[in-house]
């Protein structure tokens, strides 16, 4: 499927659907009617899509190890009701380097070359950079400005597929992808951003999440459940509810080879919501393979029966599957569909690099609604350039 040249396809101003912030449910093309309360709402699922996202991962990663049984152990009954201290992982790291990486193909598109993952790909590869050096390299003259941030240059658990993956200039692709047997949620936990891609038809939004999916992980599991996820931050973005937009993301999977075991998981998690009260049990039974698609299915279960944002994180995160990913994706879902004033003001308040998800999201969220007055094809604002080159 091709990336097209155009405002349907390429900017965050409206959905060739009509569903854009501006004309949600109009009939035609809905593009340039950003009004000041739809920036608004906008901004705050983005910043509650990558705040949720790292809260979710942070609490997640300090119980990761555990059976629910060694939780409620170290934690008590209820197991690890509120975040410790524990930092974000790579999970988050990666997260952020996605919205730079689409954030500079929105740059790019000036001059002429317009390919997306290849944009995001070059942000994975400088994501891989904070993983050997000791900090910042002045001398790469495409590191802009998140790339030099010191914090970020530490090994934070990095699965093994995320650094093969990018360990050489080699672009993975569906047709040859990295690390074929590659089946855990690694690729899903940094996929939320393309979600927010409000101005995309659904199809491009599962198609650019596949293909950065397989820049590392090949397993179509894996890429699947990358891209069903950010379909349905794609939904909820853009004001759905969250069992519409499964239910979209379920319609879109069904024309992919390989989608049976993803699809197969989010049935499972919408069948779970009607039998019976919310409880560990139920999400240690959807978590039992530990795979991509078991941390996808409890991160949607868990927000369809959360009461907040804590009760469905709590529920996330105190299992025997993958604690973090699981996290990561509930916190996704949570803060994209209730913006960031839902998030809990403790929990964010602990967060590591809380300023730098901010400002990102603040970045993300200018260059999809007001990009066009940032750079063009003739002038464009030195500031910006620095902070996302072109080169």
């Amino acid at each position: 499927m091709a990336y097209a040249h155009g405002a349907a396809a390429t900017d965050g101003r409206g959905a060739a659907d009509g569903r854009g912030r501006g004309g949600r449910r109009g009939g035609a093309v809905a593009t340039g009617l950003w009004g000041r309360f739809e920036q608004q709402d906008f901004r705050s699922r983005v910043r509650g899509t990558l705040l949720g996202s790292a809260i979710g991962d942070a609490f997640g990663a300090a119980v990761g190890p555990l059976s629910l049984d060694a939780i409620r152990a170290a934690h008590g009954p209820d197991g690890l009701t509120t975040p410790t201290a524990a930092p974000v992982t790579a999970a988050t790291q990666l997260t952020l380097f996605t919205v730079d990486g689409l954030i500079r193909a929105h740059v790019r598109r000036d001059t002429g070359t317009w390919h997306p993952p290849t944009d995001v790909h070059r942000a994975y590869l400088r994501w891989a950079a904070t993983q050997h050096d000791w900090g910042p390299d002045e001398r790469r003259k495409d590191n802009g400005w998140l790339a030099a941030q010191e914090w970020l240059y530490a090994r934070r658990g990095p699965d093994r597929a995320c650094l093969t993956g990018f360990a050489d200039d080699t672009l993975g692709t569906p047709a040859q992808p990295k690390n074929p047997t590659a089946r855990d949620a690694a690729a899903a936990t940094r996929s939320a951003p393309f979600g927010l891609l409000v101005g995309w038809e659904p199809a491009l939004v599962l198609q650019l999440a596949v293909e950065c999916a397989t820049q590392s992980h090949g397993h179509p599991a894996a890429y699947l459940s990358a891209g069903a996820f950010a379909l349905v931050v794609h939904g909820l973005t853009r004001g759905e509810s969250l069992d519409s937009a499964v239910q979209r993301a379920l319609g879109q999977l069904g024309t992919r080879p390989g989608h049976q075991p993803v699809t197969d998981a989010l049935q499972r998690a919408l069948a779970a919501v009607t039998q019976g009260a919310p409880g560990p049990a139920t999400v240690e039974a959807l978590a039992a393979t530990g795979d991509a698609e078991a941390a996808l299915a409890v991160a949607v279960y868990c927000a369809l029966v959360a009461e907040d944002v804590p009760h469905g994180l709590r529920l996330a995160v105190n299992h025997g599957g993958d604690s973090g990913a699981a996290g990561a994706l509930c916190g996704a879902l949570l803060g994209a569909l209730h913006g960031e004033t839902a998030l809990p003001a403790a929990w964010l308040a602990e967060l590591e690099g809380r300023a730098t998800l901010l400002e990102l999201a603040d970045d993300f969220a200018l260059e999809m609604t007001q990009g066009p007055s940032l750079h063009g094809p003739t002038t464009a604002s030195p500031g910006w350039l620095a902070r996302y080159p072109r080169g």
